[in-house]
């Protein structure tokens, strides 16, 4: 009687002992094994972190010159307006127990049209359907405030504190780069080669 064919496929034999080596792997993939460069993979981290403070400090650059600019055309053409109110509610402090302020939101209206804004920061609340005085910019009729925030806010260089110590970071970083790759291609340069023998 002829023994049945198998369907799998022979294994080889692997050599005595090299099974039982922890350092050795349990199965071995076939086709390209991964290679990783990792000075290209330092370029591209170090890539990411220099864009991102550069993007960063354009950010807060525009952010505090937007604010700024508010700030200054609310105190130089800011005019009273009549706001209703339609919501108000609390601000809770910092440990939970005290209150921060009120968030208000209310009706005015600028040349004809009615607007819809929110308020923050005042420091009473008012009861739904009371009104009170607002500071609005006409060419820009969504830029409101209270009379209170207006006198308190000044337009300061402190906003651009951030960006500039950002600015100067990346600057510093790129120039450590420079230097330590001028230091590499000199000593590449001056190392003298092998003769062949």
């Amino acid at each position: 009687m002829i023994a049945p064919e198998s369907n799998h496929p022979d294994v080889p034999d692997m050599p005595a002992g090299d099974g039982d080596r922890p350092d050795q792997p349990v199965t071995r993939l076939r086709g390209a094994t991964v290679d990783v460069d990792i000075r290209r993979t330092g370029r591209v981290v170090v890539g990411i972190c220099l864009v991102t403070l550069v993007v960063l400090a354009v950010v807060f650059l525009v952010a505090g010159l937007h604010t700024n600019g508010q700030i200054n055309r609310l105190r130089h053409e800011g005019v009273p307006v009549r706001v209703t109110v339609t919501h108000c509610s609390g601000l809770i402090g910092g440990t939970g127990s005290q209150n921060a302020g009120y968030v208000c939101t209310g009706t005015y209206v600028v040349n004809g049209t009615r607007y819809l804004q929110t308020i923050p920061g005042t420091k009473l609340f008012y009861a739904i359907g009371s009104t009170f005085q607002g500071v609005v910019v006409p060419s820009d009729p969504k830029l409101l405030s209270t009379p209170a925030q207006v006198a308190a806010q000044h337009a300061s260089a402190s906003v651009f504190v951030l960006p500039a110590v950002l600015i100067l970071l990346a600057a510093a970083w790129v120039a450590a780069l420079l230097v330590l790759r001028r230091r590499r291609s000199a000593g590449g340069a001056g190392t003298p080669t092998g003769e062949a023998r």
